[in-house]
């Protein structure tokens, strides 16, 4: 069952992104990109303001985790906000 989280977007509203196949999600500490590095070698890229002690990357981590966790009548968990607000969800 292909699960998905939901990341709002100041610009966009919010955009889905796959929960599935995860292999890595990578930042600095207080940089303003997230990556998430998929098997099969797609990467989404996440702008953000500057986060702090990696607030983004752990939101993102918990919200996979959540939505892998959530019941399969339920393919979307929402984030309700990210520490910081997201302006671009990028998709490669």
């Amino acid at each position: 069952m292909e699960k998905f989280i939901s990341i709002p977007v100041t610009t966009t509203g919010n955009q889905l992104i796959s929960s599935n196949q995860v292999l890595a999600v990578i930042s600095t500490a207080t940089g303003t990109t997230t990556t998430i590095n998929y098997f099969g070698g797609k990467v989404v890229t996440i702008t953000t303001a500057a986060q702090t002690n990696y607030s983004v990357r752990n939101a993102i981590q918990d919200a996979i985790t959540a939505s892998l966790a959530y019941n399969w009548t339920e393919p979307v968990y929402v984030i309700p906000s990210l520490p910081v607000a997201c302006s671009l969800v990028q998709i490669l």
